[in-house]
């Protein structure tokens, strides 16, 4: 697979603005053109308003400035140039949307390997395409072109190889490098065409010597035919000195000639090439010329080998030409991933998720979190969202403040760095300069530090599909409105949104904006009527599949007419199934329309009374009040004004802010409540989490004892079986040492042993007598002791089933010798029965 080629009309180099394709083979894609062209002049009339009003709308939320930013993360001139082609074009389906995303990410994964990020600086694109250009007119490659060929290869081979072996090392980064993976895989590169460019050409871009023998014979001779002539005008100086004392070696036309500041050369005969009044003469001696001429000769032989070497390497590399120009538009293209990806690591962006509008019309009812908190994890119902952005900033305002803590702080350290080289003593100071004020700079940098730009919140439920956004004078309305087409356009593109976490955004065909003052005086339209003009385009061109942006609707004319214009361009837009509008508004009429068409919802920027000023943040669920008349009042207004003006304000409009005022009082209670119930969450998660950990020992804990008590068990019973055969044996060795004893003798013999033993076993293995099968055997009676038989006697073989005559018994052996029948049989005692 292999990433996008960009082509300039037949051309594959993106080297201007006037780029119109990218080109992407196998599962890449073609961002199509932005003019469709038609012989109908109705269409191209239509097409050409389109046109006006995505560049008015894109000129407004000031996307140009936003693909110059991410441009200049590109590392090469073509890079720059087609990562502003590619930002610029902004109608890529759905599906090629997905696939630049996806791009962006594993360039995101390979910076964040380390070992294959897409670093081109070592490029010089420029120079690698005059030698395709040139090749292609079969004309001799320049050495420095030829030079950045192989630095082209060189720098392909060296990111293929570190590929590979971060595959090597884990399989799974060739699944998170991709789509890139199999580009890069797939590069073809002539290491034989490397080699041959580094032995024939310098690295200051000259031929070497050694490139052929001809070449190195003609360098000699030149080397040598210029020792003769230097030696030769020496020695004419040397010897015209004493009359001419200003005389030099003068190089003119390749010609060494001698120049003398007199008008004339007494002593020397040549050929006089200047000579003016005043201004010295230049003669070429006439010794000198036959070596001038062999000179001559020599260097256009040096300049025919190496043209010769050239167009040998020319030809080399136009074998390879056609893969030298697709590793040059694939550097490109990768370049250009690079750039949006190290533009969203830079500023901290996140992954979109993006998804087609389609089927997202739940009307399920959900609370909205508050824009003052973080609206994380801990709200699991993602998908009832149309428009999630916790945390979004707008890129240009945190850009700006980059720069500006940036130049601040260089501030302060060149500053130090001045007082330091005063106080040594290194630098004057000058008359009338003005002391450095360090500790002004660094307050500079400190308020910088602590004034970051704030981020905004923006969730928007399935059903909602005008958002009402009220607030006062400077409180961020346009901002959020920027930040959020901003953002829809960033996704769409291919790049990271930068906010604090993953978010979830639409795939918007088109964003469409009407911001700030659309005064044209060219067609003689007032402010009103700009705007006016430029929503009507809107309206015509918008489709369910739309974002649309009204920054103060309504404003520019009388407030009445204003007010009923605004609800009715918000209610055609909802009505016409436009995907999402966001619009803002100081007419308090507009925050009516929620309680009467439920895809309206309203919205509120923040203001603190307190401090009057902007919190610059997002009240969910909530229409603003008026703050003029309070603010009036605080500032010191004379109460006679103040008590006037909310009379003419009117009761109803008094009676409104009241219950605005309780809505924003139950708000941020439920916003308390909400924190409350989210941090007995976390306890309880804790408290679970422990709860398991607790569980898992303890059943670990009991299976240990359970296997320690069996080994003990298995040990003691193993303990026991051996004692029990020690005592047998020695039963029935004590039973046969005595010569005949008395029955009763032997029993009490008998006994006294077993207690002894008994005894002394149990005291030095306790644990053996613990099992109760064990000790009843030990604990039998002296008349319970099998009694062995006599010879003569008659005993029962249970192994035959027969009877046979004991002849005679080997208690030591624990043997028997019986006789049945006319078999004589020698057993062991336990195959007896008596």
């Amino acid at each position: 697979m292999n990433c996008c080629a960009l082509f300039l009309n037949s051309t594959l180099f993106p080297i201007t603005n006037n780029i119109k394709s990218v080109t992407f083979k196998n599962q890449s894609f073609f961002l199509r053109q932005s003019s469709i062209v038609s012989a109908n002049l109705s269409t191209i009339t239509k097409h050409k308003s389109l046109s006006s009003v995505h560049s008015n709308s894109l000129r407004v939320l000031e996307w140009d400035k936003l693909c110059d930013s991410v441009s200049s993360f590109a590392t090469t001139s073509f890079g720059r140039e087609a990562t502003k082609a590619q930002l610029w074009t902004l109608n890529q389906t759905y599906e090629e949307s997905l696939r630049l995303l996806e791009e962006t990410n594993a360039a995101v994964e390979m910076y964040n390997h380390g070992g294959c990020r897409l670093d081109f600086t070592g490029i010089d694109v420029v120079l690698v395409k005059s030698a395709i250009q040139q090749a292609r007119r079969s004309l001799p490659v320049d050495g420095n072109a030829a030079m950045a060929v192989a630095a082209l290869l060189q720098h392909c081979e060296t990111l293929q190889l570190n590929l590979k072996a971060a595959i090597k090392e884990d399989e799974d980064w060739y699944r998170r490098f991709m789509p890139l993976t199999e580009e890069i895989i797939g590069f073809v590169i002539n290491r034989s065409l490397v080699k041959l460019i580094l032995q024939i050409i310098d690295e200051d871009g000259s031929v070497k010597d050694s490139a052929s023998p001809a070449l190195k014979r003609s360098r000699e001779q030149v080397r040598m035919l210029e020792i003769k002539i230097y030696q030769l005008m020496d020695s004419l100086i040397r010897s015209e000195k004493n009359e001419t004392p200003f005389l030099e070696v003068s190089n003119i036309d390749g010609r060494w000639c001698i120049k003398s500041g007199a008008d004339q050369l007494k002593g020397v005969k040549g050929l006089l090439l200047y000579s003016g009044s005043g201004r010295g003469s230049i003669v070429e001696p006439l010794s000198a010329v036959p070596l001038n001429d062999e000179l001559q000769q020599a260097r256009a032989s040096v300049a025919k080998a190496e043209a010769d070497v050239l167009s040998m390497l020319t030809e080399k590399m136009q074998i390879d030409l056609d893969e030298i120009e697709k590793l040059l538009n694939s550097i490109i293209q990768l370049d250009v991933v690079n750039a949006r990806a190290t533009f969203g690591l830079s500023f901290g962006g996140a992954y979109p998720d993006l998804f087609l509008p389609e089927g997202s019309g739940s009307s399920t009812s959900v609370v909205y979190p508050s824009g003052n908190k973080n609206a994380n994890a801990s709200y699991p119902i993602k998908r009832e969202w149309t428009l999630y952005l916790p945390k979004a900033y707008h890129p240009l305002l945190l850009q700006q403040h980059r720069q500006n803590l940036q130049k601040a702080r260089k501030d302060v350290s060149n500053a130090t760095s001045d007082i330091r080289r005063k106080q040594q003593g290194e630098i004057m100071a000058r008359k009338g300069e003005k002391d450095i004020d360090l500790p002004s700079l660094k307050m500079q940098v400190t308020a910088l530090e602590q004034s970051h730009p704030v981020p905004v919140d923006f969730f928007v439920n399935h059903k909602t599909r005008v958002l009402v956004i009220t607030g006062p004078n400077t409180g961020g309305k346009t901002i959020c409105l920027k930040t959020v087409g901003l953002a829809a356009m960033m996704a769409k593109s291919g790049l990271y949104v930068l906010a604090s976490q993953s978010v979830k955004i639409p795939w918007f065909d088109a964003v469409f904006a009407d911001i700030g003052d659309e005064q044209s005086l060219s067609q003689s339209l007032s402010t009103f009527s700009g705007h006016l003009k430029q929503i009507n385009d809107i309206r015509l061109h918008a489709t369910s599949q739309s974002l649309v942006l009204l920054d103060e609707v309504g404003a520019g004319t009388n407030p009445l007419e204003g007010a009923a214009l605004g609800m009715s361009l918000l209610e055609s837009f909802a009505e016409t199934g436009v995907l999402l509008t966001i619009a803002t508004t100081h007419h308090g009429e507009l925050k009516t329309l929620k309680y009467s068409n439920d895809t309206f919802e309203n919205a509120c920027m923040e203001f603190d009374e307190v401090n009057l000023k902007p919190t610059f943040k997002i009240l969910w669920g909530v229409p603003g009040r008026s703050n003029a008349i309070n603010i009036a009042e605080k500032l010191g207004v004379p109460s006679i004004i103040v008590d006037n003006a909310r009379e003419v304000y009117g009761s109803a409009s008094a009676e409104i802010d009241e219950v605005i005022t309780d809505m924003e009082r139950l708000k941020q209670d439920f916003k308390e409540y909400l924190e409350e119930a989210q941090h007995h969450m976390m306890l309880s998660k804790d408290l679970y989490e422990n709860l398991l950990v607790a569980r898992r020992k303890i059943m670990e804990h009991g299976t240990r004892q359970r296997l320690r008590k069996m080994r003990e068990i298995s040990e003691a019973a193993a303990m026991a079986r051996s004692i029990l055969h020690n005592r047998a044996r020695q039963l029935r060795a004590s039973a046969i040492q005595s010569s005949q004893p008395t029955p009763a003798d032997k029993s009490q013999h008998a006994l006294a042993i077993n207690r002894q033993h008994t005894m002394a076993e149990y005291t030095e293995h306790p644990m053996a007598y613990k099992s109760a099968s064990f000790i009843e055997d030990i604990k039998q009676t002296p008349s319970e002791k099998p009694q062995l038989p006599k010879v003569g006697d008659m005993v029962y073989v249970s192994s035959l089933g027969r009877k046979g005559k004991v002849l005679r018994l080997e208690p030591s052996k624990d043997e028997i010798v019986v006789q049945t029948g006319n078999m004589k049989l020698k057993l062991k005692l336990t195959a007896i029965e008596k």
